[in-house]
């Protein structure tokens, strides 16, 4: 096997003008010419059998890479799969009393009315517990100022008829409306204090 020819590189006169003139890029390519000619066979097959194996080793590498990114993306996806499919679990474990004790006052046979009221406002506090857990809150606005983001106006009564209530204000609430968190789940139903 011989030894492939090596020709000195043409450079511009622009180039070699700015790398210092003539003299020195010529100077430049002829100690490259120089270190490759000297270069036995042996040793460039030792220097490419050595950027091989770096190759490689780079290339497993970027195929770990790629294969944990791929594992994290699809862990990802089954992380939100699971949120959006057991998201309710910890809201609906709180209203599991609730079923529980709405229950025992269905089997209960001969209560009096004072005990049935006394275990629905039991459950209705376990309720509302619940729903404070689940970061449920009510939308009450009596005597508030008017918010369409949060309140439906059902009706309109006069201010003067209104009780004292200002104008654009609530006068009354047909349905409490609810929030979770920041987003309004149903907006209150009111009846509002309109202007003269």
């Amino acid at each position: 096997m011989s030894e492939p020819e090596q020709k000195p590189v043409d450079r511009p006169a622009a180039a070699t003008q700015e790398a210092g003139g003539p003299e020195v890029g010529q100077a430049a390519s002829g100690e490259a010419t120089q270190a490759l000619g000297s270069a036995s066979v042996v040793d460039v097959e030792a220097e490419l059998q050595a950027a091989l194996a770096r190759a490689n080793e780079n290339y497993e590498l970027y195929l770990r890479a790629v294969a944990d990114a791929e594992n994290t993306r699809r862990r990802a996806q089954e992380d939100v799969a699971k949120a959006h499919k057991y998201g309710i679990e910890s809201f609906a474990e709180s209203l599991v009393p609730v079923i529980d004790s709405l229950e025992k006052a269905l089997e209960t046979q001969n209560a009096t009315p004072e005990a049935m009221r006394e275990g629905i406002e039991l459950t209705l506090r376990q309720l509302h517990a619940a729903f404070d857990k689940g970061r449920l809150a009510e939308i009450n606005p009596v005597g508030q100022k008017f918010d369409p983001h949060n309140h439906q106006a059902i009706s309109m009564v006069p201010a003067a008829a209104a009780g004292g209530v200002p104008a654009n204000h609530v006068v009354s609430v047909l349905q409490k409306g609810w929030r979770i968190a920041d987003r309004v789940l149903r907006p209150a139903l009111v009846t509002v204090a309109q202007s003269a």
